[in-house]
């Protein structure tokens, strides 16, 4: 489980592609501290495994389905990644809950100059419309952001500059692919109400 307050930006070491997996290894400093084999660490907000540690070195193996459900296909080296260690008992929630299992990707669609901000507009699939509120949380690339304003087909969110400066968004242009986590809390009360209406 992750908070979605991102505590280090990595940058892609090497991909190693095989026939129904990868091996991907990203450099970084901070998110080794205290990190063993068998850990888990988001990168880009996908829940990933530590297979390897070397030097300023981290090594996850990226199972097919995560792949094809994510961002991480894409990946090349020099690009740059969000990470953040698992959440551990007596840590602070600054955030909201992610669990690290991407729902689907979208598209940056416009990125404006907000004071001394920044405003982020993205593309929501009409399959996920439901799952998303206006104030509420939602997890865009492992960060936990807030719902600035929601729209048919659109949403945004208000990016201080501290988050700007301290993720992997200031690299991010119209066009760019994120990953999307919805709040747990809504996919959870949307299937209770769903099971209601079917035992109804």
């Amino acid at each position: 489980m992750f908070t979605g307050i991102v505590e280090e930006v990595g940058k892609v070491k090497g991909i190693k592609k095989g026939s129904k997996s990868s091996k991907l290894t990203i450099e970084c400093r901070v998110v080794l501290e205290g990190t063993r084999v068998g850990d888990s660490i988001a990168v880009n907000g996908v829940c990933l495994t530590v297979v390897e540690i070397g030097r300023e070195l981290l090594t996850f193996d990226v199972s097919y389905e995560t792949l094809k459900r994510t961002t991480l296909s894409l990946l090349k080296p020099g690009e740059n990644v969000n990470l953040e260690r698992a959440l551990r008992l007596g840590d602070r929630l600054g955030g909201h809950i992610l669990q690290g299992h991407v729902d689907t990707t979208t598209k940056v669609t416009s990125i404006k100059r907000e004071g001394e901000g920044y405003r982020f507009s993205f593309k929501l699939p009409k399959e996920y419309s439901h799952l998303v509120v206006e104030k509420g949380s939602i997890g865009i690339d492992g960060i936990s952001l807030t719902v600035a304003e929601l729209l048919p087909d659109s949403f945004s969110v208000a990016v201080i500059p501290h988050t700007f400066e301290n993720t992997n968004l200031k690299f991010k242009r119209s066009g760019s692919l994120v990953n999307l986590e919805f709040d747990i809390i809504g996919k959870y009360v949307e299937k209770m109400v769903k099971s209601a209406q079917k035992g109804a």
